[in-house]
C-alpha cells in the first residue's frame, strides 16, 4: 500500500504505528512515508476517527487537561468544519441565518480563564500555543473574507493539502506592490469604462459588474497561475453579467471595437444573423506578467445563460485529447455563472456530474459563481433550498471557497490556489465570489420595486475600486495622484476609440475562419463539394478483419462471437452488410486514415438495441477490448462512452467538443430520438443556429433512433418536424436513410469533406435486423455510387416498358419505404414507383435529384408524400411547399399517412398496426 492509499482508506491503526516509530528512530521509517506523516498528521489529528493518541495532550497529562484539551481540538475541528458559517463573506455586512454556536468557545466549556493558557494545536501550528492565540488564528485563517468548505472531501490527502496551505497563510496573501498596482489598475479600468458606458451609451444594455468588480483581479490572478503552471490555455464561459468588461480587460478586446458593437454596425451584413453584443465572445494570444505566453477564448453565449457549461467543458476536452503529451495542461476551463442560475438550472448538475467520469473529465474545471444575491428579483430563499448557491456541487466532493467581492486580494488569493489545487489534484474546485449588484438586472430595471432594502445598503456604497485604492494608499503602495493619472489616461483611450469608432468603416458581422478551422467552410452547401467515400476491396477486407479481431485469450460472449462471424461474411461479400457492420466499417476507416472519432451516448459502446457491439467484455474477467483501438499502430483516436443518463449535458459536452475538432468525427446519440427532447436548449441554441450567430461552425452528428413499430409515444418519434422547421440557410443536413450504405458514405463524406454542418440522422431501429434493407459489399467499393440524396425505384426504372406503366410516384423517408414496397408487391401494382428522399435538408439539390427520378416516368400524373408521422409533424410540412414549387405545375401533389395528432404515436400495438394498413392503403388509392 503506498502512501496516498493508506491514508485515503482512513487506515488510522497503521498511521498511529508510523507515528510512533518515526518519533522513535526517524530512520526507521522508509522514506516514502515521511511526506504522508508530514502531510497527514493535521488530518489525522483533527479528525474524529482518530484515537486519543492521535490528540494533542502530551502523555502523562492529568484528567482536567485531557478533558480540556480535547476540547481544545474539538473546537480547532468545529472551525475547520464550520469556520464558513462565521466568515465575513457578504459585503454587504447583512446578519447570517446559520448557526455558528459551535464557533463559540463557550460550547466546549472553554472561557476567558483558558485563554492564556497552552494547548495543543492539532497542527494548527508547529508548537503549541495559548487558547486566545489559537482561536485568533483559526478566526484569521477561517472567518474573515475567504469562507471555506473542505471537511467533506472524501480524500484526507486533499484535505491535509488544503488545510496546510490555508492554515499557514491564514488564507491571506498580501500580493507584491507590482501585483497590487496591476489589480487596482485592473478595477480602475473596469470602473472608468462601466462609467463612460453608462454616460455615452445611455440605458443601453450592458449588463455592468458594478458590485462584482473583484471577478477581474480574480481572473486576472487566475490567468498568471494558469500560465506558472504551464497550462496552454484559458477557455472561459460566462453570462452576462460583467462580459463586456471581461471581453476588454481579460481578453483585450479593443475599446473601438466594443464601441463600434455599440455605436456603428455594418447593418446589411446583420440581417437575418449575428447576435447582441453581450453574447459574443473573443479571443486572444496574451503574456503574463512574468512573460509567460497563455492562449485566452471566451465562448459564445445564448441567453441560456448556463448552456455554455457542458460546452466548454467539451472544448477543454477536445484540446487535451488532442494533445496528449501535455494532458491536463493543454487547456483549461474557467465557467461562470449567476448565482440563481447555479443552484437553480439542471444542466449545471447534469455537468458536474460528468466532472469526474473517463469520458468526460477535463482535468478539473474552475467554476466562478458570480454570486449577486438575488436572481432578476428573486430572494434566495425563493431560489434554493439550501444555505448557498453552491451547495448543489457537493455532489463533486470538491472545496468551495466563499470570497467577499469586496476584497480584489482575498479573490486574486483564492484564484491562485484554486490553480494549484487544480494542478495537483485535477479535479473542480467552486469559487463562489460573493457580490452585489449595483443596478438591477439590466440598466432600465429597477430593482427597489422588489428588494428596497439590499437597495438601501447599495446606494452610495463605496465601490470596489474605491476600497482598494483607499487600501494601497494607506498602505503606501501608490498615491491619489497617481491613481488619478490612471484613470485619466483610461478615459482619454476611450474618448478617442469612440471618436475613431462612430467615424471609421462600420464593422462586419464575422471574421474568417481562423486557426484550426482554417481551412474549412461552412455557408451553402457547394454542388462542387461531393467527395469520394468509397473504398478499395483490399481496404474493406483488411478493416473488416480488424474489427472483428479480439485476442486469444479474450473469453468472448458466444453471442457476440456468432455476431462477428456474420460480420466477417459480410466483409468477404457471401453475405449482405447489415447497420451494424457497416457503421463500424465507416469508423474503421476514418480512424485508419489517421482521424479521430468520438462517440457517446447512453449504452452507446453495445448500442440501446444491442446491434453495435464497438466495445467487448471479457466474461471471465470483465476486461474491455475495442477493435476499432487496434486498426493500426498510427491510427486516429477511437473512443466511445457509454454516457450518465442525460441529454442536455451530453450533447452539450459533444456540440463543445466538435468545435475543437474540425477534422474529427463526433457523434452523439440518443437511447431513442425522442429523447433529444431533454436536450432541445442546446438543438436551438448552438446546433442549428450557432453559425448563423457567432460564425461557429460544427460536424456534430446526432444520431436519433426513429420509427413507428408499435412502441407508443415516446419511443417512435424523435421530432423529425422540429429538425426540419429550423432548417434555413443550409444550416444543418437532416436525413432519414434507408439502408446501411448510406450510414456508410453519410458518416464518411461527413468528415472527408471540407464542409462542416451538424448531421441529424433520423437512426433506424427495426431496419437493425431486417435483412431487406441490408446492403451488398459492391455499394461500399469504386463504382457502387456513393452517397445518394435520392434513391431511385430499380424496379420500375429497370426498362422504359416498365416506366411507361407507372401513373402514380410515392415518394417517402425512411423505414416506411418497406411497408409500401410489400404493399406494392402484394397487390402487384406496377403502375406505382416508389422513390426515396434519403437527405431531406439542404434540399436543393435533393430536390433536382429527385426531379430527374420523377422525369423518368413519362406518364406519371400524380406525387403522393408518404409517411407513418401523423400529418402535423413528420416531413410533410416542410417537404409539400417544396414539392408543390417544383412539380406543382405537371402533377397533383398530394399526401398519404396518419391523421394530425396532438401526440406522436399510439400506446396501442394493435392500433398501431391498423393505422398503418390504412395509411398504406390510402398510398395506393387510386388516382
Amino acid at each position: 500500500m503506498d502512501a496516498e492509499a493508506a491514508l485515503s482508506v482512513h487506515n488510522l491503526a497503521f498511521l498511529e504505528a508510523l507515528y510512533e516509530a518515526y518519533e522513535a528512530d526517524p530512520n526507521s521509517v522508509d522514506p516514502q512515508w515521511i511526506p504522508l506523516l508530514e502531510e497527514g498528521r493535521a488530518s489525522a489529528s483533527s479528525s474524529s476517527e482518530s484515537s486519543s493518541r492521535l490528540h494533542s495532550a502530551e502523555p502523562g497529562s492529568s484528567a482536567e487537561e485531557i478533558t480540556l484539551q480535547t476540547q481544545v481540538d474539538n473546537l480547532i475541528e468545529a472551525y475547520r468544519l464550520h469556520g464558513h458559517i462565521g466568515a465575513d463573506i457578504d459585503p454587504l455586512g447583512r446578519p447570517r441565518s446559520t448557526d455558528a454556536t459551535e464557533l463559540d468557545p463557550a460550547h466546549y466549556g472553554l472561557g476567558e480563564q483558558h485563554m492564556d493558557r497552552e494547548f495543543g494545536t492539532a497542527g494548527l501550528t508547529p508548537h503549541k500555543a495559548s487558547l486566545r492565540e489559537i482561536i485568533e488564528r483559526l478566526r484569521n485563517t477561517y472567518c474573515r473574507h475567504v469562507g471555506v468548505e473542505y471537511w467533506h472531501l472524501y480524500d484526507p490527502a486533499q484535505r491535509a493539502w488544503l488545510q496546510q496551505r490555508m492554515e499557514g497563510c491564514q488564507n491571506e496573501v498580501v500580493p507584491p506592490q507590482d501585483e497590487q498596482v496591476r489589480l487596482l489598475s485592473s478595477l480602475i479600468n473596469v470602473d472608468t469604462v462601466d462609467h463612460f458606458l453608462h454616460s455615452k451609451f445611455l440605458g443601453a444594455k450592458r449588463f455592468s459588474i458594478s458590485g462584482a468588480e473583484s471577478l477581474i483581479p480574480l481572473l486576472d490572478c487566475l490567468i498568471e497561475g494558469a500560465a506558472e503552471h504551464d497550462i496552454g490555455e484559458v477557455i472561459f464561459g460566462m453570462a452576462h453579467r460583467g462580459r463586456l468588461n471581461v471581453l476588454m480587460n481579460i481578453l483585450g478586446k479593443a475599446p473601438k471595437e466594443v464601441f463600434e458593437e455599440f455605436s456603428n454596425t455594418d447593418a446589411e451584413s446583420y440581417i437575418g444573423a449575428g447576435d447582441v453584443k453581450y453574447h459574443l465572445g473573443y479571443h486572444r494570444y496574451h503574456k503574463t506578467s512574468t512573460d509567460r505566453d497563455i492562449y485566452l477564448a471566451l465562448a459564445f453565449n445564448p441567453s441560456h445563460l448556463e448552456a455554455i457549461t457542458p460546452v466548454i467543458q467539451g472544448r477543454v476536452r477536445a484540446k487535451q485529447d488532442a494533445n496528449p503529451e501535455r494532458g491536463h495542461a493543454a487547456s483549461l476551463a474557467v465557467t461562470m455563472h449567476g448565482d440563481a442560475a447555479f443552484s437553480g438550472q439542471g444542466v449545471v448538475s447534469e455537468t458536474l456530474n460528468m466532472a469526474a467520469l473517463e469520458g468526460y473529465e477535463a482535468g478539473g474545471v474552475i467554476r466562478v459563481v458570480i454570486n449577486n444575491q438575488i436572481g432578476f428579483t428573486t430572494d434566495p430563499t425563493d431560489a434554493r433550498s439550501g444555505v448557498y448557491a453552491t451547495d448543489v456541487a457537493h455532489v463533486l466532493g470538491v472545496p468551495v471557497f466563499h470570497v467577499n467581492g469586496d476584497d480584489p486580494e482575498a479573490a486574486a488569493y483564492v484564484a491562485r490556489l484554486a490553480v494549484a489545487w487544480r494542478e495537483r489534484f485535477h479535479r473542480d474546485v467552486i469559487i463562489d465570489l460573493v457580490c452585489y449588484r449595483q443596478f438591477g438586472h439590466n440598466e432600465g430595471d429597477d430593482p427597489t420595486f422588489t428588494q428596497p432594502t439590499m437597495y438601501g445598503l447599495i446606494k452610495g456604497r463605496p465601490s470596489v475600486r474605491s476600497l482598494y485604492q483607499k487600501r494601497l494608499v494607506e498602505r503606501g503602495t501608490i498615491t491619489e495622484a497617481a491613481c488619478k493619472d490612471i484613470a485619466d489616461t483610461f478615459t482619454a483611450e476611450f474618448d478617442a476609440a469612440l471618436t475613431e469608432a462612430k467615424e471609421g468603416a462600420p464593422k462586419a458581422a464575422f471574421e474568417p475562419m481562423h486557426g484550426p478551422w482554417k481551412g474549412y467552410k461552412g455557408g451553402r452547401e457547394n454542388p462542387q463539394i461531393d467527395v469520394d467515400t468509397t473504398l478499395e476491396h483490399s481496404e474493406v477486407e483488411r478493416l473488416g478483419m480488424a474489427m472483428t479481431r479480439y485476442p486469444e485469450d479474450f473469453a468472448i460472449h458466444r453471442k457476440i462471437k456468432r455476431f462477428l462471424g456474420e460480420s466477417q461474411k459480410m466483409i468477404r461479400g457471401e453475405v449482405p452488410f447489415n447497420w451494424a457492420t457497416a457503421e463500424l466499417l465507416a469508423y474503421a476507416s476514418l480512424v485508419d486514415a489517421g482521424v479521430p472519432v468520438r462517440m457517446s451516448g447512453q449504452d452507446a459502446q453495445r448500442g440501446t438495441f444491442s446491434h453495435r457491439h464497438a466495445v467487448f467484455t471479457d466474461t471471465n474477467t470483465g476486461k474491455k477490448w475495442c477493435p476499432l483501438q487496434h486498426i493500426n499502430h498510427g491510427q486516429g483516436q477511437f473512443s466511445i462512452y457509454n454516457s450518465p443518463l442525460s441529454e442536455f449535458s451530453v450533447l452539450g459536452f459533444e456540440f463543445g467538443y466538435s468545435l475543437a475538432t474540425p477534422g474529427g468525427l463526433t457523434l452523439w446519440e440518443a437511447q431513442f430520438g425522442d429523447f433529444a427532447n431533454s436536450a432541445q436548449v442546446i438543438i436551438d441554441q448552438f446546433v442549428s443556429s450557432s453559425e448563423d450567430k457567432w460564425n461557429r461552425i460544427s460536424g456534430l452528428v446526432m444520431l436519433l433512433p426513429h420509427g413507428y413499430e408499435g412502441q407508443g409515444p415516446e419511443h417512435s418519434s424523435a421530432r423529425l418536424e422540429r429538425f426540419l422547421q429550423m432548417c434555413a440557410e443550409d444550416n444543418m443536413q437532416v436525413c432519414n436513410l434507408t439502408t446501411p450504405v448510406q450510414l456508410f458514405h453519410a458518416l464518411r463524406r461527413q468528415v472527408l469533406r471540407n464542409w462542416r454542418k451538424p448531421l441529424i440522422l433520423m437512426s433506424p431501429k427495426s431496419l437493425l435486423r431486417f435483412r431487406p434493407s441490408f446492403s451488398p459489399r459492391e455499394r461500399f467499393l469504386p463504382g457502387g455510387g456513393g452517397f445518394k440524396r435520392v434513391i431511385s425505384d430499380e424496379v420500375t426504372a429497370g426498362t422504359k416498358e416498365a416506366a411507361a406503366k407507372v401513373e402514380l410516384v410515392l415518394v417517402s423517408a425512411g423505414k416506411v419505404h418497406y411497408d409500401l414496397r410489400a404493399a406494392r408487391e402484394e397487390h402487384k401494382r406496377e403502375d406505382v414507383a416508389l422513390l426515396r428522399v434519403e437527405q431531406l435538408y439542404p434540399f436543393a439539390r435533393t430536390g433536382d435529384d429527385l426531379a430527374e427520378q420523377i422525369a423518368r416516368y413519362p406518364n406519371a400524373k400524380a406525387i403522393r408524400w408518404v409517411q407513418e408521422e401523423p400529418r402535423n409533424m413528420g416531413a410533410w410540412l416542410f417537404i409539400y411547399p417544396r414539392l408543390l414549387e417544383r412539380f406543382g405545375a405537371d402533377y397533383s401533389v398530394s399526401y398519404a399517412g396518419r391523421v394530425s395528432s396532438a401526440s406522436p404515436a399510439t400506446g396501442s400495438s394493435e392500433a398501431h398496426k391498423m393505422e398503418l394498413a390504412r395509411f398504406v392503403e390510402q398510398a395506393y388509392a387510386p388516382l
